[in-house]
Order: structure tokens, then sequence, then C-alpha cells
């Protein structure tokens, strides 16, 4: 091998020999040589070629490939070509191991104070003051623990750390087992596509992560190009670059023309061989996963290689600089910004995800937040209060000195004061609540995969629910992707369904069975459905497919017909084209004649029509007034439902008057038609009603497509979009531009802000028109609330409305993996019914939330109150901190789970979305919450202070040092426990219901739990003795607890009736962030948006650093794809880009529109939307 190796070096001229030498590893192309020349197109490559290799059998040459026989399968050589030029797969993020998701989650807020708490209070357990207590230091048994609680001292922080361990634990599992499911759905996608290659002249079927630099691959009709490669030879090859480039055209490729081919495209005609010179992260659909931050190896190689690598990007650099100029330089710095990016967003991926922090969590934050300052206001309190009532009592009433001997005793008593305060802080900081936040989150996730949505970012299920706008495609999401026959006329009859094949005379069935099996691509076919129970599939041209399928429902078959006839037997095929927009195939006939088949738009073959058959198949005069007859009585009609009508026709030559087949005006023409048939992609059956779901629900439905605007009109209609008598806009994607653009073509948010509230369809729409669309939406300020925007996506160019939506909704099945990986949400099966399920689950946390928090904060406010009180009053808290414990986390944890999966009614879809400024707990929700706790104080006190009287017990206030635990303070606890579990009961309705048991069996976890908690309880109660500080209680005493517990259900009764609209006085709490704190989170928005809660515990530090980052990271990515042009190949497509733009922009390059952001200060955080840079435009 060596000497080949340097024979074919020494053809280049030697300067280029030296720079090239150290790469090319005995190859005579180097990876930047090949990674350049992808990015040419048409002529420019064709050029590029001839120049550098004479043609492509050169470049085989120096690729050490042949044409024909393609590689030698030659494992070494294999081996050598992947570590020259990488392999051909896009390496995935690293997955974050277990503790890095267990760190991510300690990072919570609640949990940091808790930690602390818990520690201070271990601490202080293990503390033990030294020196007796001596008479003379005061009466110490009035406050000092008893034996128990002294021993039992280190449970409480200890169960502290327990539950803390428990969240953490919880979270990390979570997030860990969701991350394993999505890699595995992504793994075995990927496993199953193959590709065909040439290898020692064999064809072998390989696994498209074994393809090579050098590999001839055979491409053929409908083929995903698994890399990038040069066409050796193609037949009528023609593929479609719309996940690519966002052309629908398609594009024919050739070897004298354009031989490009990219990957991530699809071949939509035709057939042929290329040579493969790009792979994996090298190739254009690499580049631009690269860009989206797939590559993640970069910044570990950044950090392994440092110099060494720098020195190879010089020189790719200066390469790349020939052919692009300066541009091309950003485009290897952005590896390192991104690298920094990453680190900063992989630390907050846990809990942010990659737009700013969700509704939810915000609110949850800030709320938390605002629950421990109080927590820590009053447990403050409590302690001063304590210290100076004992300061006075026993220095000012006792008028004792103080003595250096009994400064340990004195001691002693502050810690026990603090102990008691830290017990106050932490009943009053809810631990339960990121739990509940995790557990619904995932339960919710979990059961969404049943419906079809496979959620990649948690907390995409709960902003759904506050979805208030969905931008849906038309095609394959609304409807079923299948186009189909649904209406006809044949012999002289319009039929609106499919004609029973009995009511048509054999001799039109006869001909309309030919004349589409002839007459269509032989590639074209219908197999069976892969799935029992799924559709046949179409494969080939989609109008053929359903002529076909035609066939097959007039209870016929094409096959035998084509196997009569093959291929090769046909006289001459004018193939279809967008000038002729007809199709016709000439065959001889037994007679020696010739029969032409010919199909076509409608508008154009009725024109050459001169017969029709008649009922009863025969011939009869087709006048122009008949022709405009049928336009009006036939064609119309049809248009008018959204249908495109193709007409078959057919025409016979004697066999004496062979004409001359290249004058094809005069053998199509004088044709007889056979019929005429309506076409449609048909509106998915459960879409309607689901659009109906979405509006009741206070949803906004648009329709962005690139169907001419009457079919996209028709379908809207169907589907329930628009209706009559409404007050709605259908646009153009050129007429939605001229409206929302100024003179000097830039966006103006007013503008915009006119347009979109009425919009419902977007027809002819680009996907720039849809970012616009969707950006314009979110950065609206005229509602009186932010809207949140769902999109659909599943081209490659959607990718960037899918990653500036609050929610992205990839397809599953018609999505390409750019979508997929830029999307929230992947629908498994396409349907739109799917994303009203993600509206109804998302709706469901957010309810399930609320719910725990109205029971959380019931407990919470009762608990901290009697502490409070208790330790001012009788200088010891009637619930012990161990029992308080138990109430804490038992019935935080086990309430979070029960209320957290109850399952999602149809009836939540009866209101509108909450919004984001609306409060967690609403006036309602308060009024619940206070009036429960005036309940349970009253009976608590009462208790207390003359409980002992009631039960004729002894009194448990003021027990002396080290006395056992007593009944009345059991009692206490006992009842405190009961009225909670029947209130757990009433919080599963938020919004003043008043059949609190409504639907309780179908939430099996919520019963079990109930009675589990009870259960315990009872075990405690009666055999918990010293450590839970409790003596067992007698039945009759027990049946007072649980009355006075089921008394919740009857006062829950009475709170229910009292009208929220009276009380004015009630504060809601957990708003959304406001106004004024919006401006400062725009700054701080991007990759994470830092919440004002969490803001006030970092400082400004970090978030001028990540400024810094993502304003460079900005203009590198905004540079980048001006260069490379993956999103609209710059070149070649300029005529067109331009004609699409030519109201919009004057710059001198068209791929990208200036967008001018509403507010500048929102302008530099939202990434890509406009460069912060003046003068840098943007990527539209």
């Amino acid at each position: 091998m060596g000497d080949v190796a340097n024979s074919s070096i020494e053809f280049h001229p030697k300067a280029q020999q030296q720079r090239e030498a150290p790469h090319a590893g005995g190859f005579g192309c180097t990876l930047a040589e090949l990674r350049s020349l992808m990015e040419l197109r048409g002529a420019e490559a064709l050029q590029k070629v001839q120049e550098a290799y004479g043609d492509v059998g050169g470049l085989c040459r120096r690729l050490k490939t042949s044409p024909t026989e393609g590689l030698a399968d030659n494992p070494s050589d294999l081996e050598k070509r992947r570590q020259i030029y990488g392999q051909n797969f896009i390496p995935p993020k690293q997955p974050k191991t277990f503790l890095q998701l267990v760190w991510e989650a300690l990072q919570d807020v609640t949990l940091i104070i808790l930690e602390v708490a818990a520690i201070v209070s271990l601490g202080l357990s293990f503390y033990a003051p030294p020196g007796e207590e001596s008479e003379a230091c005061g009466n110490v048994s009035a406050g000092a623990e008893d034996e128990g609680e002294a021993e039992a001292g280190w449970i409480e922080g200890a169960a502290i750390l327990l539950s803390v361990i428990c969240v953490v634990l919880v979270t990390a599992f979570n997030d860990w087992s969701k991350e394993k499911q999505f890699r595995g759905l992504q793994s075995r996608i990927e496993q199953e596509q193959k590709f065909t290659v040439i290898r020692n002249g064999q064809l072998l079927q390989v696994p498209v992560a074994a393809l090579v630099v050098g590999d001839i691959a055979q491409v053929k009709y409908g083929d995903l190009l698994p890399a990038d490669g040069v066409l050796i030879q193609g037949n009528d090859l023609k593929i479609d670059e719309s996940s690519l480039t966002g052309e629908s055209d398609h594009v024919r490729k050739s070897a004298d023309k354009d031989p490009m081919l990219l990957s991530g495209t699809h071949v939509m005609e035709g057939s042929g061989r290329m040579v493969v010179t790009a792979v994996g992260v090298n190739s254009q659909t690499g580049i631009i996963f690269t860009l989206l931050g797939a590559g993640g190896e970069e910044e570990e190689k950044k950090d392994k290689k440092g110099k060494q690598q720098d020195g190879a990007m010089e020189s790719s650099q200066t390469k790349a600089k020939k052919q692009d100029g300066a541009v091309a330089m950003e485009m290897q710095p952005l590896k390192s910004a991104e690298g920094g990016e990453m680190e900063e967003r992989e630390k907050k991926k846990a809990n942010v995800p990659k737009k700013e922090k969700s509704v939810l969590q915000g609110k949850l934050t800030k709320l938390a937040v605002q629950i421990g300052k109080a927590g820590l206001l009053m447990s403050a309190v409590t302690v001063i209060i304590l210290v100076v009532y004992f300061v006075i009592e026993t220095f000012v009433v006792d008028g004792r000195a103080w003595l250096a001997e009994c400064t340990p005793v004195y001691v002693q008593y502050f810690v026990k004061f603090f102990i008691i305060g830290v017990t106050v802080l932490v009943v009053a900081v809810p631990e339960g609540l990121p739990l509940a936040v995790t557990i619904s989150l995932a339960y919710s996730v979990k059961k969404m995969m049943k419906d079809n949505n496979l959620v990649r970012h948690l907390d995409a299920c709960e902003t759904m629910g506050n979805a208030t706008a969905i931008c849906s495609d038309k095609t394959g999401t609304l409807t079923t992707n299948r186009m189909t026959v649904v209406q006809s006329y044949l012999g002289d009859t319009h039929y609106k369904e499919i004609p029973a094949p009995s009511a048509l005379t054999p001799k039109i069935l006869d001909l309309l069975v030919h004349a589409i099996s002839i007459n269509s691509a032989y590639t074209t076919k219908i197999l069976p459905p892969e799935k029992e129970g799924a559709l046949p599939r179409q494969v080939g041209n989609k109008t053929e497919c359903a002529l076909l399928g035609f066939i097959l429902d007039l209870k016929q078959d094409f096959q035998p017909v084509r196997e009569q006839i093959p291929e090769d037997k046909l006289h001459k095929v004018y193939t279809f084209n967008s000038v002729r927009k007809s199709m016709s195939t000439v065959i001889r006939t037994p007679d020696g004649g010739f029969r032409l088949f010919s199909k076509g738009a409608s508008e154009i073959l009725l024109k050459k029509c001169t017969h029709i058959l008649n009922s009863n198949g025969e011939l009869r005069g087709f006048r122009p007034r008949d022709r405009d007859d049928m336009v009006k009585k036939v064609i119309e009609p049809m248009a008018c439902d959204g249908l495109r009508t193709i007409c078959i026709a057919f025409r016979d030559f004697a066999a004496m008057q062979e004409p001359d087949w290249d004058n094809e005006n005069e053998v199509v023409g004088d044709l007889t038609c056979i019929a005429v048939v309506g076409i449609e992609d048909p509106v998915r059956p459960e879409v309607p009603e689901a659009i109906r779901k979405c509006q009741r629900a206070g949803i906004t439905v648009r329709m962005v497509t690139g169907d001419n605007i009457n079919t996209a009109r028709a379908i809207a209609a169907k589907c329930g979009i628009i209706q009559p008598g409404e007050d709605f806009l259908c646009l153009e994607g050129k007429e939605f531009n001229r409206r929302i653009r100024n003179e000097k073509g830039e966006i103006e948010q007013e503008r915009l802000d006119k347009v979109w509230p009425k919009l419902r369809v977007l027809a002819r729409s680009s996907p720039t028109d849809k970012h616009t669309l969707v950006k314009g939406i979110i950065d609206s300020t005229s509602g009186e609330q932010r809207q949140v925007v769902a999109v659909t996506g599943d081209g490659t160019n959607d990718g960037p409305a899918l990653k500036k939506a609050d929610v992205g909704f990839a397809m599953g099945i018609a999505g390409t993996d750019v979508a997929k990986e830029a999307s929230d949400i992947i629908l498994t099966d396409d349907n739109f019914t799917s994303i009203v399920k993600a509206v109804m689950w998302g709706r469901n946390v957010y309810d399930s939330i609320s719910k725990f928090l109205q029971f959380q904060l019931t407990v919470n406010v009762v608990a901290v109150i009697v502490a409070f009180t208790g330790a001012c009053i009788t200088q010891d808290s009637p619930l012990k901190a161990v029992q308080m414990l138990w109430v804490n986390l038992i019935m935080d944890t086990f309430a979070s789970l029960a209320l957290a999966t109850e399952p999602p009614t149809e009836s939540l879809l009866l209101r509108k979305p909450y919004g984001r400024d609306k409060p967690l707990i609403s006036r309602t929700m308060m009024k619940n919450i206070l009036g429960h706790a005036v309940y349970q104080l009253t009976i608590i006190f009462t208790l207390l202070f003359v409980g002992d009287l009631f039960f004729d017990i002894d009194s448990g206030r003021n027990a002396p040092l080290h006395a056992p635990p007593s009944e009345h303070y059991t009692i206490i606890f006992n009842t405190f426990v009961m009225m909670q579990l029947f209130n757990e009961i009433n919080a599963r309705k938020i919004h003043g219901e008043r059949n609190v048991f409504h639907g309780i069996f179908s939430n099996p976890i919520f019963c079990t739990i109930v009675l589990g908690t009870f259960a315990i309880q009872i075990v405690i109660v009666q055999f918990g003795g010293k450590p839970f500080s409790c003596s067992p209680l007698s039945t009759e005493q027990w049946l007072w607890c649980l009355f006075v517990g089921v008394g919740e259900l009857v006062w829950g009764q009475v709170i229910a009736t009292i009208p929220t609209s009276q009380l004015k006085c009630l504060k809601e709490a957990g708003h959304g962030p406001g106004k004024d704190e919006m401006t400062d989170e725009e700054l701080a928005e991007g990759e994470e948006e830092i919440d004002h809660a969490e803001r006030e515990l970092r400082r400004g530090q970090i978030l001028w650093f990540r400024g810094l980052n993502r304003i460079q990271t900005q203009m590198e990515v905004v540079s980048t794809f001006k260069r490379s042009g993956s999103f609209q190949g710059a070149v070649r497509r300029r005529s067109s880009v331009l004609s699409q733009l030519h109201d919009v922009t004057n710059l001198s390059s068209p791929t990208h529109v200036i967008l001018s952001a509403a507010n500048p200060t929102s302008a530099a955080g939202r990434t890509g939307e406009r460069s912060p840079v003046g003068g840098v435009p943007s990527l539209a």
C-alpha cells in the first residue's frame, strides 16, 4: 500500500504535497478538502471536481476506490478510513452519570435550607453541656428536655437528612431512567437502518454506521441518504432537499450538472451510484447537528488535546478561507464557545431545560422562598420570645445573678430554645414540594408514553398545560399524509363516495384500471401494511398511490396488468413534469395499433379532450360548452372541498397511422376522457373533535402549511380551525411578510401584533415564516398575558421554530432527526389528538401540585402556629420534634404521592389556560387553607387547655422533667394526624367543588396511602412509646379523635358554601415573575433562565460571564449559518430565495432577514434570534 500512497501524492504540485501529506494518510484527499467540496452546489461543485480531480473517476482514484467494484471488503482498510475521515455516526451527548444527576438535584433551594437545618440540629443533639445543674441556676426542669427527647435528639436531624436523600434519589433516578428510555428509543431506530453499498463488486446491505468515505453506495427511490457523496452515475435522479434547504421543489441530480448528494435528503425519483465523501459529523446534516450541540464530545477533545487541536484548526481555516472569506474563521471557535456554554448548560439541565425556566418551576421556587422566609421569621421570633421570657423570669422576677458556674446550664437552655426554633423552621419549609413536582411530572411522563407522547424535557409536559396557541403543520398531523381518491366522475355520474364496482360498465372499469396501472411509474406501488391493523403502505409518488388505491377500492388489482405489460414493453413514455402537468404512456395493441393513456391536471387535460365516455362506455362528443359545464358542475365543487382534480384519458391510433412520437402536441390531443377524480389528503377522523376540545380549552389552533391557500382553507374548515361567520385571516406567506415588514424589510412587532391574533391559516409558508410567526406571538406584549406557544414540525428546516417555541412537538414517524433533536416532545403517532392529550396531562400536573400545596400549607400553618404559641405559653411545644417530623416527612412524602398521581379527566379541558401570571394559590385555595387551619387550631387549642378536663386525664402541660409521655399530649398528636388525613380528601378538589369523593377510586395510590398512613398512626400511638412521646389510648379516646377528624369533611362543605368573591381580603400567593422582574430575567435568559428567587442566592458575576459567553456564541451561530448555508443552501438557490424575499430585504446575501427585536433588552438573550452586534443580520 505504501508505494501506491507515495505515487498518488507525486501527482500534486510540491507545495500542496507538503501541506497534505501529514493528513492524507495515504489517500489523495484530506478531510478538510472533502468537507469544503461538499459545501458547494451545482455548477460550482462540478467545476471544483474538474479542477481538482479531473472528474468523479479521478476523485474515486484519489480515494482508492473503484466506481464499479467498490472497496475491497478489507477490515484494516475500512478501519483506516474511519480513523482518517471519521465514522458515520453522530456521537450523542455523553449521558450524565447518576452522581451528576444527584448533584444537580441537590441544587434545589428548599433542599439547601433543609440540609442546613438538619446539620445544625444534628450538631446540637450531640452537644452535651458540661457541669452539673446546680440549684443556684434556677428551675432547670421548667424547660430542659426529658431523657427520651435527649436520646432521640439526633433522630430529628437524621430524619430530615433522610427525607432530603429520598427526594434527591427519586429526582435523580427519574432523570436517569428518562434519559435511558430516550437513548434506547434512539439506538433502536438507528440499528434498524441499513444501506446498499458495492464492495468487491457485490451488493451488500450494511448498517448505516458502517459506511466509510470511499464506499460506492447504491441510491434508489425512497432512500434517506445516510452520508454526503458525489454522484457517479444516475438515472433521472430527483432529490427532495427540503429537509436541509426548505425548498419543496425536487432537485434533479446528474453526474454532469449537479452531482452533489447530501445526507439527510430523500431520493424522490430514479436511482444511481455515488461515492461517499463525508460521513458522520463532517456531513452536512452532521454539521447542523454539531451546531445544535449534539457533538458533545467537542469540548472533551478541547480539554484533552488543547493546543494540538488549534494547530490543525488553523490549517483547515486557511483552506476554508480561500473558499469563503473570513466568515469561515467563525466556524471553528464556535465549538470552544459551545464547549463552555455546554458545561454551563449541563449543570443546569436537570431543572432548567433549553428554554427559560418553566412557568411552574418559576412560581414554585418563588413560593418556596416566600414560605422559607416566613418560616425563618417565625422561628426567629419563637427563639427571641423564649430567650426573653427565660431571661426576664430568671434574672428579673427571681432576681438571680449570673454566676460563672451556671453559664453551661444557661447555654443549654439557649440551645434548647434554638432547637425549638429550628423545629418550627423545618415544619414551615415544605420539603414535599420538590418531591411532589418530580413525582407528578415523572408519573405524567410515564403515562404520556401510552398516549403517544415521548417527553424529552420533563417540564415541557407542564408548560403544555399553559399553552394558549398551537401552530400545527397540515400534512401528516391534521391529515393522514395519504393521498386518497374521495370523489369521482365516471360515465356521466358524479360519485361523492367510491362507487360500487357493479355500478360501472365493465368497459369503463377495464379502461380505468389499465389507464392507471400502466400510466404511472412502476416504482409506485401499494404494499401490504407492516403491522396488523395499520393502513397499507404507499411507496412512491403520493398522487399515483392515490390512483392505485382507487383501483384497489374498486376491488380490482393493478399488479396483473403490470405483469402483462412490463416496463420494457412500453412504446413511449412522456414523464410528468411541471410544464406538461401531465404524464402519458403509449403501448402497442394486439392488432398492431397504438393506445395512449394520459393523466394530468384536469384544467389542462380536459382542453385536449374531444370525446368522453358515457354511462354505457360509448364515446360521445365533448364540446367546449360541455367542458365549461363540467368545470362548473364537477371540477369547481371538488376544488371547493379542497380536492386536487386529475383527469384520466386515452386515445387510440390505428396500425396504419403511426404518428411522429416526438411531436408531443399532436400525439397528446384529440383524447377521450375516461374519468375525473378528486384527490385529497384526508383529515384524520379524530382531528375535528380534538380541535374543538382545544378551542373549548381556550387554545387557538393555527395551521401553518406549504400547501396552496384554497386547499389549506378547505382543510382548515373541515378541521374546524376556521368557522363560518368568524372574523379570521387566511394569508399566504408573501402577503404575511408584506403585512409585517416595514419599508426596509424589517419585521416590526407592532405590525405583527395586528396580524397574529386573527391569523388562523398561513399557507405557502417557508420555515422562516413559521419561525417569525412563533417568535412574534411569544414576544408579543399586546395581550393581557404572554402567550405560551406550542409548535409541531417534522422537517430539518422546522428546527429553529421548534427550538423557539415554548413546547416543540416533533413527528416520530415523519420527523427528521434534526427536528426531533430540537423538540421537547415527540409524537410517536404523528397525530394531533396526542397534542390535546399532552395539554390535558400538563394541566393535570399543574392541578396536582396545587392540590398538594393546598394540603401541605394547611399542615404547615397549623403546625407552625401550634409550635410557636405552645412554645411561648407552655415553654414546650405540644407536638414534639419527632412527632412533627412524622407529620412533616410522612404526610409530605405520602401526600405528594397520593395527590400528585391523580389521573386527568376530560373536565380539565373545559377551562381556559391559567397563563404565566396566575398565582399557584388561588383565592379559593387560600380560603380552604385558612378555613381548615381555623378549624384545626380551634380543636387543638381546646384540647391543649381543656382536653385534660374533658377526657378526665392528667394534664400534660408543665409536666415535670423526665415524666413519661402523657395521654393528654398523645390525644393532641393523634387528633392532629386524623384531621390531616381527612383534610387530604378535601384537598383533592381545588376549584371549590362540593363532591370531594368524585373519582376517588380511580386512583388506587391515593386510597392505599390514606389507609396506610392510618395504620401506621395506630402503630405509632399504641406502640411508639418514648421515642415518639406517645402513650397508648383507649378505644373511646380513639373514637373521639376520629370523630374530630371526620368533622374536617363537614367543615369542608361549610367552607365551600362561603362565596370566594366576598373574601376580597384574601391574598393570592405564588405569582409568576412580575413585570418589573421580567427585564432582568430577559437579560439572564437563553440556555438557563435564572429565576428571580434563585438570583437572590447568587450574584451577578456568573451572569456577566454567561452574558459574554452567550453573545460570543450568538455571533458565531449566526455567521456559521450564513456560511454553511445549510439552512438555505446559499448559492444554488440564490434566485429562488431572492424571489421569495424580494419584498423583504435588499441584503447582499439572500440567506437571512434582519429581525428587529421589539425591546432591546431581550435581544441579547435569546439564542440565534438577533445578534447583539448591531449590523450582523440574524438567522431568520
